[in-house]
């Protein structure tokens, strides 16, 4: 475990006031407060492409751009190492409540309660007060029944579901499309989590994934699985061919009328852009992910206001 356990302590005990004071206040690059719309939506941005920077450079840098929140990799390679998630999750929470930004969920490689490295790094969420986790993906083996090998995962579902309540804390799977992943079609998902109570592990909806994997029908597999929805995933693309490419919000099949369906206006989960039409591994691209994350995040605040 961590060799600060203070800085812990402080954040269980401060953050809640943290979280009260971001909904209204922000703060310039000079350290003075200054008061945000408390009618605009909150919104947070995925810093995969990120990773690059410095705590402190990353949350100087989306507060100008004006996010409230991150969705942050604690997982290898990520923001934060798993394996370090002790000392370094305070940090960037530290970092990102002198601009009033908390850390809004976090992108992990967790899908099993039984690794070591599940507890410690739920135990240092809950501590900071950060409730919400995306879970590590379930791929299926295609040679094998396909009810079958979810009816395996479920007892598995449900050891991490129980974890999940312990902590206080809340997993979200996310759909993703492709021929590998559970939750690609939305109904194999559905069917998964049948019987587990959403707020130990919910549904972390990727409109762009599940347009480009239902085609005409994704609407129908929405309202399957709203009730389970407890975060929104905002990202566009367009086929080339057989292709999928990543584009710009707005510019690609995730248009106006699209994003209207969520009712994200009403909805009251984190709703986390991804930029993903850059080169994420080249840190000398930084400037333009800030610029491109930016002008998404101002086209997604037009849709949802308009």
């Amino acid at each position: 475990m961590s060799s600060n356990p203070s800085r812990r302590d402080f954040f269980a005990a401060s953050l809640s006031c943290v979280a009260v004071a971001s909904s209204t206040i922000s703060f310039a690059d000079e350290g003075e407060p200054q008061e945000k719309n408390s009618d605009q939506k909150k919104i947070c941005v995925f810093t995969k492409p990120l990773n690059s920077m410095t705590f402190d450079a990353m949350a100087d840098a989306l507060a100008e751009a004006g996010f409230d929140a991150i969705e942050a990799p604690v997982r290898k390679g990520g923001n934060v190492e798993p394996e370090t998630v002790e000392d370094d999750l305070p940090r960037l929470v530290e970092a990102l409540a002198k601009h009033g930004m908390t850390v809004a969920m976090l992108t992990t490689d967790i899908n099993d309660a039984s690794d070591p490295l599940t507890e410690r790094v739920l135990r240092t969420a809950a501590t900071l007060g950060v409730t919400k986790y995306r879970m590590q993906y379930l791929r299926y083996d295609r040679k094998a029944d396909v009810v079958g090998q979810i009816e395996a995962w479920k007892p598995q579902l449900r050891d991490l579901a129980a974890m999940n309540h312990d902590f206080g804390v809340q997993g979200l799977y996310q759909n993703h499309a492709g021929n590998q992943y559970f939750g690609s079609a939305i109904w194999d998902l559905h069917l998964g989590l049948d019987g587990i109570d959403p707020s130990a592990i919910g549904v972390a909806y990727d409109l762009r994934h599940a347009m480009a994997e239902a085609g005409m029908s994704w609407p129908v597999s929405l309202e399957l699985i709203r009730p389970k929805i407890a975060a929104m995933y905002i990202k566009d693309f367009r086929w080339d061919g057989d292709d999928l490419v990543n584009v710009p919000l707005g510019e690609g099949r995730v248009d106006r009328e699209a994003v209207k369906s969520l009712h994200l206006s009403a909805f009251d989960g984190p709703i986390s852009l991804h930029e993903e039409y850059l080169d994420h591994k080249k840190p000398e691209l930084v400037p333009q992910h800030l610029a491109a994350m930016k002008s998404d995040l101002e086209t997604l605040r037009s849709w949802i206001a308009s």
